[in-house]
């Protein structure tokens, strides 16, 4: 997989629209944008808009990696 961070910085602080990651296959084919936010976690499979994918609380993420 392809993951690309799309800052303008260097310097990463989370403000309220938090950070998006483009997520591609092997082969270049655009798969969806995982959005980081100070509370939440957003997941947009495809081209779906900002506000549009599945989300869940950051805190619930943390818990099912460490579980």
């Amino acid at each position: 997989m392809k993951v690309t961070a799309d800052t303008s910085d260097c310097k990463i602080v989370l403000g309220n629209n938090g950070i998006v990651f483009a997520i591609s296959d092997e082969t270049g084919k655009h798969i969806g944008h995982l959005r980081v936010g100070q509370a939440t976690v957003e997941w947009r499979k495809g081209r779906t808009r900002e506000g549009n994918g599945r989300k869940i609380k950051l805190q619930q993420l943390i818990d099912i990696l460490e579980s």
